[in-house]
């Protein structure tokens, strides 16, 4: 799209201070290193002890989701926030939120933004630490949507309806987006891309880019948002190809069962982030810069898909 998105401005409507006021706000600065922060200091914190599937610790994680999207301005896409996986014990959910489109032509299509908020939980110990906090893996790409929702539940510029979905188990075999896809799919849900995000927590070096895109040649979806940035945000990792990145994270499953544009975003190349899996893993070696610059570059990409009038993306 034209530059213009990228300095959108909106009136925004704080809540969560316990104050509201009205504030002209640039888009290209909407997201801040202080809001990440806010998010990744609790999902990356010692107390929810890595956030494994089906614990207490992920527990206090998807509690605090849920009071985050309602903050935000979201509604359930079920009845709560919180949605049970039927493929996997013990208790395990996915948090879906949604933001209904405006366009009477548009609103039954919908658009998927997610990100696991899982990690694999206490694991041998280093140097005295047992916990892998998981903070690049995923509370980075958690905190990506979480601030994208901030936005658009506040914005609602959106013509199509944006589903806000941070999925458990990914971890153990992609059982979330599995248990999503699946259901979506029998509801009828007529659904147009997924937007995944994946360790977004620290920026690529020497690229001209600033994320790449998993599966980069099965859709326009690059050329698309790059379109929409008005910049080129989107680049192609050889590494995502030849590590087959592509069926490794939570856009896979929505891609097998509805055969749409379903890609994941990320800054991790495995060259810029040596604790994958590791208690190394800390909310401290994030760069929550560099992460809001990310929120605020895809603001005008998802902006842009939602209201397009034709379906942009698609597969090739």
């Amino acid at each position: 799209m034209k530059k213009n998105l990228a300095i959108l401005l909106v009136t925004w409507v704080f809540t969560g201070c316990g104050t509201s006021k009205n504030t002209a706000i640039d888009v290209a600065d909407f997201s801040s290193a202080l809001s990440i922060g806010t998010h990744m200091n609790l999902l990356a914190s010692d107390d929810l002890r890595g956030r494994e599937a089906g614990t207490e610790g992920i527990g206090k994680a998807a509690s605090y989701i849920a009071k985050t999207m309602e903050g935000y301005g979201l509604e359930p896409y079920y009845s709560v926030f919180q949605d049970t996986l039927d493929n996997f014990e013990p208790a395990a959910y996915n948090l879906v939120g949604v933001v209904r489109g405006s366009d009477p032509d548009l609103r039954d299509e919908v658009v998927l933004l997610g990100a696991h908020y899982d990690h694999i939980g206490i694991v041998r110990a280093k140097e005295g630490d047992s916990i892998a906090n998981g903070a690049n893996d995923n509370a980075a790409g958690t905190s990506t949507v979480l601030e994208l929702a901030r936005y658009f539940g506040k914005a609602k510029t959106n013509k199509r309806t944006l589903v806000f979905a941070l999925f458990s188990a990914e971890e153990k075999g992609l059982k979330g987006s599995e248990h999503l896809a699946r259901k979506m799919k029998a509801e009828g849900v007529d659904l147009y891309a997924v937007l995944n995000f994946e360790m977004t927590g620290v920026p690529l070096q020497n690229k001209d880019y600033l994320v790449y895109v998993t599966g980069y040649n099965k859709s326009n979806l690059a050329s698309v948002a790059n379109a929409h940035a008005g910049e080129k945000v989107v680049g192609f990792l050889p590494t995502a190809e030849s590590y087959n990145l592509f069926k490794r994270s939570d856009n896979y499953p929505f891609f097998e069962k509805f055969n749409i544009p379903s890609h994941t975003f990320s800054t991790f190349d495995f060259t810029n982030f040596d604790h994958y899996h590791q208690v190394g893993d800390e909310a401290e070696l994030m760069d929550y810069g560099h992460m809001a610059r990310v929120v605020n570059k895809m603001i005008p990409v998802v902006e842009g898909i939602a209201i397009s009038k034709d379906r942009e993306i698609k597969l090739n």
